[in-house]
């Protein structure tokens, strides 16, 4: 047996083995699966614009006048004309100076928080943050300080304890295993108490939350007030891609200093012209974002009578909760036999503990397909063992996985994204 075998048979003996399924024709909420016909209940495209034949005109129409690709960097050759029209249009729609392309919301996550802090400084990061940023924390060589996902208090104390090396906070706004939002109105307060900037991901909110789906943002009031606000196209706005929305300085810097953007080739001129028409979709029509949230109250209200907790969800991300791996892997496979598609999400991308199926909602779903889903989930865990009653609550279970929420962290390379390494415990109170 080799090396690279042995690894995959653990993975397969802790209930984490992935791999691909296949979708045939577009995105929408009805899709074949593997060659199965099946209610699509964990996608990101939101709004169902990825489908949207002004979307889909709008590439076809870029690809002939443009071509397929940028074919450079963005300071090199990369940058056309189209690339600084779609900027344009997103830093008007996100109420900021200037907006930068990015060739996705991973390298935009990487690039922000590695040129924004620096060794010597502290970033403050919600211990529920995407990946993405994680990565950024540890590429960008600043101390780094977890906090209890959305606990003020805690927050508070560190930043107390960093003193003048606080520089940056980052947060999700609306956290993308979760559902819940971020407290921004809190995390603004305590930046400008400080003198920290403030980064926030809108990739989930962005079309979804706030007038005319401007973002958590927007919803809370805090346009102009917030330093950063990353965002996807690749999500609500059903194409590829994403962006940082700031000042014009903040811009500049990202220009020169973000290695994310400036080592990588320009986004696609069919996806930015998608992106583009997709923003003019939402433009003319905000009420894809009512329909998408009334469809979110929906089913939430359908999966609480068949038993499960979805008190920590406020959005169209609703997660059921299961614990264990295997167990969440079996509910995934019932309810995909009964004509549901809702993806087991499991650790590392959630903390031990708390695997769980990560239902999305979109705008176009219709109210009865919400409802019977929520009906063929309900069996879908009973025939694999788990009784939705019992699940864990969400706010517990992040307290059984991580623990003492006092740490002082620093991000370990080898550790796995949820849990950070403690290098200090000290009580708020010290």
């Amino acid at each position: 047996m080799t090396e690279i075998q042995a690894r995959l048979n653990d993975i397969k003996g802790q209930g984490l083995y992935r791999r691909t399924r296949l979708v045939s024709g577009p995105q929408g909420p009805n899709v074949v699966l593997d060659g199965r016909p099946v209610l699509l209940l964990c996608s990101n495209n939101y709004l169902g614009l990825a489908d949207h034949e002004r979307v889909q005109g709008a590439a076809a129409e870029a690809a002939m006048r443009w071509g397929v690709g940028a074919g450079s960097s963005r300071l090199v050759s990369g940058t056309m004309t189209i690339h600084s029209r779609l900027e344009q249009k997103l830093a008007l729609f996100k109420g900021t100076e200037s907006a930068l392309l990015f060739g996705s919301g991973y390298l935009a996550n990487l690039g922000v928080v590695d040129a924004l802090a620096r060794a010597g400084e502290v970033v403050f990061s919600d211990e529920l943050n995407h990946a993405s940023i994680i990565d950024g924390c540890r590429l960008s060589r600043a101390e780094v300080f977890v906090y209890a996902h959305n606990d003020m208090e805690h927050l508070a104390w560190g930043l107390a304890q960093a003193g003048p090396r606080a520089a940056l906070i980052v947060t999700e706004s609306v956290f993308s295993m979760d559902g819940d939002v971020a407290p921004l109105e809190e995390i603004s307060e305590l930046a400008q108490r400080h003198d920290a900037r403030v980064v926030v991901d809108e990739a989930h909110a962005t079309g979804c939350l706030g007038e005319g789906g401007r973002g958590a943002v927007a919803a809370a009031g805090l346009e102009g007030e917030i330093d950063v606000v990353v965002g996807t196209l690749g999500k609500a706005l059903g194409s590829y891609g994403a962006f940082v929305a700031s000042d014009a300085e903040t811009t500049k810097l990202l220009t020169n200093t973000a290695r994310s953007f400036i080592f990588s080739t320009a986004p696609p001129p069919p996806a930015i012209a998608g992106a583009m028409a997709a923003l003019d979709v939402l433009l003319e029509q905000p009420r894809r974002v009512d329909r998408l949230q009334a469809n979110a109250e929906v089913l939430r209200g359908e999966l609480a009578r068949e038993g499960f907790d979805v008190s920590g969800s406020s959005t169209q991300i609703v997660p059921l909760i299961v614990g264990d791996a295997s167990t969440a892997m079996r509910v995934c496979e019932a309810a995909l036999e009964l004509g549901v598609f809702a993806q087991a999400i499991r650790p590392p991308t959630v903390p031990d503990g708390t695997s769980r199926l990560r239902l999305a909602v979109m705008s176009t779903h219709t109210k009865d397909e919400l409802r019977d889903a929520a009906r063929v989930l309900g069996r879908a865990a009973l025939q694999a063992g788990f009784r939705p009653a019992t699940a864990m609550p969400v706010a517990a279970a992040h307290e059984v996985s991580h623990g003492d929420a006092q740490a002082y962290a620093l991000f370990d390379a080898e550790a796995p994204d949820t849990m950070p390494v403690t290098i200090r415990r000290a009580s708020r109170a010290a």
